[in-house]
């Protein structure tokens, strides 16, 4: 029975281990990809064009980038923890 699980949680399968995945790598090219739109639009806006709201988003986003680095490397034994 479907329904089972919800009536009986004994009869729940176990829940999978979570992922271990490597978020340095995923914050840093996230953030990667915001600076070089920074300097996209910092260039535009060298060549006249109205840029600049662009700008101040994209160094928002380098910025978050570089506080999700940083929380990332002091949190990093936490997800190691779980993954054994």
């Amino acid at each position: 029975m479907k329904l089972a699980p919800i009536f009986d949680p004994d009869a729940r399968r176990p829940s999978p281990k979570p992922v271990q995945v490597d978020l340095r790598r995923i914050f840093t090219v996230g953030t990667a990809a915001w600076a070089l739109a920074m300097v996209v639009c910092f260039i535009l806006l060298l060549c006249g064009l109205d840029s600049m709201k662009p700008l101040i988003v994209s160094a928002a986003g380098v910025a978050v980038g570089l506080l999700l680095l940083v929380w990332e490397h002091f949190n990093r034994w936490d997800y190691r923890r779980l993954a054994q």
